[in-house]
């Protein structure tokens, strides 16, 4: 059958509420987009089946309008705490780092790979991961590449939803994220995670900040080994020692130095679309982002290509375009008298 042929029968199922066929079909086509390579595909659908699968199994289905009324309420209740489920298209290809950092995080990705190898020897599966470094380092870039490696769904956390000025609430929207990642067997990516994960020094409300550290602590020990928590953050110090000890692999992610900087800027104009004006300036300009983080350098060269862009006249339009080197250098000069201004104030 050709994905036409499921979609036309997915569509006739559904209108016949024949949930049973419906369902055969919904399978075979996950099935057949895996072969056919349409992986983000096959596991948005996944997704989609086990909600409402697991909705059913909760509340039934196909029933009087109130319980889809609460079956929409109780999905918005989890939803509130998720800015984003995704499926990532991004690989290692897509990442800057060193050879270390690669290490570690294939190491990781074989470990789930071969999963079934490490149960035979009852072996544990690591699945926490803590980025860690300064902002703009590629850490939220790693993440997604765990996800696309792994081919796994990822819910990114909205800590603003999670984090309740009521007693014990935070803890309780903590667990729910957790079932539902531990029901979907997907990925938890908690960003600036120093903020649930303080040193209770850092705390005035020592109590609350305690109950909090102590419910990530067990939510940790019980997560299921196909799960995953990413956590990342720019403040490691803040983070409780007991915390940092249950994390299964922890990755520093530091500032580029001149041979990743060259690498950043390669990829960035691999599609062959632009070249220096000067080539004789690259090395210079490669110096000169000293101190400054992935993600600032990539901003000022994109600046610098769009802003090369718009000078070509429109006769010139589609063909290799120059950047300019001046214009690119002054851009990472005021980013660094921006940083130096922001360092002291």
């Amino acid at each position: 059958m050709s994905q036409f042929d499921f979609i036309k029968d997915i569509a006739k199922f559904g209108l016949e509420n024949d949930q049973e066929r419906l369902l055969q079909v919904l399978n075979g086509l996950i099935e057949h987009s895996k072969k056919t390579k349409k992986i983000n595909f096959a596991l948005q659908l996944q997704s989609i089946l086990k909600d409402a699968i697991a909705n059913q199994q909760t509340n039934g289905l196909f029933k009087v309008g109130s319980q889809k009324h609460v079956l929409r309420e109780e999905n918005k209740e989890i939803s509130e705490f998720i800015i984003e489920k995704l499926t990532s298209d991004y690989r290692f290809e897509n990442l800057v780092c060193t050879d270390k950092v690669k290490t570690d995080l294939e190491s990781f990705i074989e470990e789930h790979k071969a999963s079934e190898v490490l149960r035979r020897y009852d072996l544990p599966i690591s699945n926490k991961v803590l980025f860690h470094g300064p902002s703009g380092c590629g850490k939220t870039l790693a993440s997604y590449v765990l996800a696309g490696e792994l081919e796994k769904m990822m819910l990114v956390i909205n800590l603003g939803a999670i984090v309740s000025s009521k007693l014990g609430e935070t803890s309780k929207n903590l667990a729910k994220i957790f079932k539902k990642a531990s029901d979907d067997g997907c990925i938890i990516f908690i960003d600036e995670f120093d903020t649930l994960g303080k040193v209770r020094d850092f705390s005035q409300d020592h109590g609350e900040m305690k109950r909090v550290v102590n419910t990530i602590l067990q939510l940790f020990d019980y997560l299921p080994q196909d799960s995953i928590v990413i956590a990342a953050t720019n403040h490691v110090e803040m983070i409780d020692e007991a915390l940092l000890r249950r994390f299964d692999l922890k990755v520093q992610l530091d500032l580029p130095d001149s041979t990743h900087t060259k690498e950043l800027i390669d990829k960035t104009l691999k599609t062959g679309l632009f070249e220096l004006d000067k080539k004789q300036s690259l090395q210079k300009i490669i110096n000169s982002c000293k101190g400054l983080s992935y993600y600032t350098i990539q901003k000022t060269l994109i600046t610098a290509l769009k802003r090369s862009l718009f000078k070509l006249n429109k006769n010139e339009v589609g063909i290799k375009a120059k950047i300019d080197s001046h214009l690119w250098a002054s851009l990472i000069k005021k980013e660094k008298a921006e940083q130096g201004y922001l360092s002291k104030s």
